[in-house]
């Protein structure tokens, strides 16, 4: 068997990625590689940014119950950033409500799902 090498991408379920997306590049800088929308009404997006590749994903019949991490899934995802100083002035300049943590900010994108920008040389 071959070893893990690393992680190829994340895929979050959105419930409209064309509200998603633009938020994800105008906040958090992800820059968009490709869509595809498939047959059936499933659109998929493919965004780079942050060290990461991030795969938005709606389902064509939509999750219609919001983001909860208590249930099984995802708790958060969590980003490094070089200075998570710099953040909270990025995000009150869009208007984006985050709360202090530890070794960074915590926010939520527009489906309430839970990320985290947090510098690793801030833990102790």
């Amino acid at each position: 068997m071959s070893a893990l090498t690393g992680v190829h991408h994340i895929a979050l379920t959105v419930t409209d990625v064309d509200r998603s997306v633009p938020w994800y590049e105008r906040v958090l800088g992800f820059a968009t590689e490709s869509r595809t929308d498939h047959d059936g009404g499933q659109s998929t997006v493919r965004l780079r940014g942050l060290g990461v590749t991030l795969t938005l994903v709606q389902h064509p019949h939509g999750a219609h119950a919001p983001f909860d991490e208590c249930r099984p899934g995802l708790d958060h995802l969590t980003f490094s950033v070089p200075d998570a100083g710099t953040w909270p002035a990025r995000l009150t300049e869009y208007g984006v409500p985050y709360s202090d943590t530890p070794d960074g900010v915590a926010l939520r994108d527009p489906d309430g799902i839970r990320l985290v920008l947090a510098c690793p040389a801030a833990v102790g």
